[in-house]
């Protein structure tokens, strides 16, 4: 049948199963939002208020479900403000598809109104970028761009297609697409290999990644953790792959990481790593991780593989294939010696906070008893998202969503209301800080014009938490512009942006106002109102090994 190329956009997004767009149109992608307009019942469309608000929705919705999120932007400065959350997603592996529209092909390259290369713009921020210049090109792009987002190791893909394009007509022939095939790279000598270190380690530990999530390999992981007789830690963006209630999990490990996971790994004489890159924030020196320990890596990426730490083993390939053919090949283990020596550092080392006064911890305690573990939690970047891993307890996968690789400010409220859409079943809370909610809090304005439900925790300061954390700690409390106690009032903010908004002074204060967001059944913003120097521990200094992580009792102590 002949469509138009807008059409076509239509057509290949209802063949991948898109239910949902979040965008902003403008002059280029007129025609699209034209044909999105004649299929609205088909495909929900979430107008933000801010192209960044659109791609980071898309990325939280994508987190939330597993399925790919898709953004829409005109061209010029409509694409060029989706670059941040397409690098967000590209650093977390987030399976995006945004699509972008630019001027008419004979305009291309001439400085025309509202022109900029964006493929070239986004080319080191995803997993690939397309023109599309001719209308032919357009269905088994598109198809492509879904495809290369989803397989393998997911990430962002950008379709930008000129405007002569949307418009003009060809043929099109419905395509049924076949979903990307797992794949492991590893022979039996490899799996032997692994299997017989993993059998004759005294002192195993788990570190898992993000990448358990990815792939659905919870259930797989947890039956690794039970064969091996092992404590398992994991990253930030691991929470909820491994449950946070077990007797093995040892919480977070890293620069806020738990003494115990930071002892433990320092201590073990084999690290499984499952689905993870050894990011920065997670090994501190190098030199000094998990020195003790040799060092197996499981991963779909083979380019994570000696990266950032070397190994002594590995296995490439989709991690819940890949359990499923090491954990079989895995003698039921008895490390009681070593499990009851975590169990001390998890009882010496606790995580701790002073209930008597108001504090995120605290807050986040609250949301985590009264939900009881079950909703949905997005964050922002500072404090409040270390808090957030470290004081609500995740025990399914996809309930933790934060941009962990480029820690992107103003990321959570947007994404909170891409988790929601997805899942409108579920509770939807977003963290934030003050500092990360003045960012992107007009992204409130869209929750309230589709009523979705969404709470929004604002933890106020008054500072950049984070930031004066490191002034106080290591800058001799040179507290240069990270001050924010001005006039802005975020409960009148919320309220003007058709949202209810409540305020939290005290403890007392804290759980009728949560029930009370829970009840209302509307987006609701509460402020919670902190002390200025409230700080994150345990903590390692940047750079230092993990075995030098300290807390506030160290300090007093020093």
């Amino acid at each position: 049948m002949e469509m138009n190329g807008s059409e076509i956009v239509i057509a290949c997004l209802k063949e991948q199963g898109v239910d949902t767009v979040f965008g902003y149109p403008g002059g280029t992608i007129l025609n699209i939002y034209d044909a999105l307009y004649k299929h609205q019942d088909e495909i929900r469309h979430v107008l933000t208020s801010h192209e960044q608000g659109a791609a980071h929705a898309a990325d939280g919705y994508a987190r939330a479900t597993g399925k790919v999120g898709v953004c829409m932007a005109t061209s010029g400065p409509g694409a060029t403000n989706l670059v941040t959350g397409i690098a967000t997603a590209y650093m977390d592996s987030v399976p995006l598809v945004a699509i972008t529209a630019n001027v008419n092909l004979p305009a291309l390259g001439k400085d025309s109104f509202q022109e900029v290369d964006i493929a070239g713009v986004t080319m080191p921020i995803t997993k690939h970028g397309f023109i599309v210049k001719n209308i032919n090109d357009l269905a088994p792009t598109i198809r492509k761009a879904f495809k290369i987002a989803k397989t393998g190791r997911p990430g962002p893909v950008l379709v930008d297609i000129t405007k002569d394009v949307t418009a003009a007509v060809t043929d099109y022939e419905p395509v049924n697409p076949a979903e990307p095939e797992r794949e492991v790279h590893f022979s039996e000598k490899d799996l032997t290999e692994v299997s017989e270190m993993l059998c004759k380690a005294k002192k195993p530990f788990i570190y898992v990644g993000g990448g358990a999530i990815i792939s659905d390999a919870s259930a797989e992981v947890a039956e690794l953790a039970e064969l091996l007789d092992a404590p398992v830690c994991d990253t930030l963006m691991a929470k909820g792959a491994f449950d946070g209630h077990s007797e093995r999990y040892t919480g977070m490990i890293g620069m806020h990481g738990t003494k115990a996971s930071n002892l433990g790994v320092t201590e073990c004489d084999l690290l499984v790593a499952l689905g993870a890159r050894f990011s920065d924030r997670v090994i501190g020196n190098p030199k000094r991780f998990a020195e003790n320990a040799k060092i197996v890596h499981l991963d779909v990426d083979a380019a994570e593989i000696n990266k950032n730490i070397r190994v002594d083993a590995s296995l490439v390939g989709d991690l819940k294939l890949t359990l499923k053919a090491l954990n079989p090949l895995i003698t039921k283990q008895d490390h009681s010696d070593w499990m009851k020596h975590i169990e001390e550092l998890k009882e010496k080392y606790p995580l701790g906070y002073d209930g008597s006064k108001l504090s995120c911890p605290y807050v986040i305690s609250e949301i985590d008893r009264i939900t009881e573990g079950k909703a949905v939690i997005t964050t922002d970047v500072g404090q409040h998202q270390m808090w957030a891993a470290q004081y609500y307890n995740y025990s399914k996968p996809r309930t933790f969503l934060s941009s962990g690789g480029l820690g992107t400010m103003g990321y959570g409220l947007g994404a909170c209301i891409g988790a929601q859409v997805g899942r409108p079943d579920d509770l939807c809370i977003n963290i934030a800080g003050d500092g990360c909610f003045r960012m992107n809090m007009n992204e409130l304005a869209t929750a309230s014009r589709y009523n979705i439900p969404i709470i929004e925790v604002v933890i106020n300061n008054h500072v950049l938490g984070m930031v004066r954390q490191w002034q106080t700690l290591f800058y001799g409390k040179r507290y240069s512009q990270t001050v924010l106690n001005d006039k802005v009032d975020y409960c009148k903010v919320a309220e003007g942006l058709g949202c209810k908004a409540i305020r939290v002074t005290t403890p007392e204060e804290v759980e009728p106002a949560i029930r009370e967001a829970i009840d209302a059944k509307c987006p609701v913003l509460i402020e919670c109102i902190i002390p200025e120097d409230d700080k994150v521990f345990p903590m390692v200094p940047a750079g230092a090994p993990l075995s030098e992580v300290f807390d506030e009792k160290d300090m007093k102590e020093e």
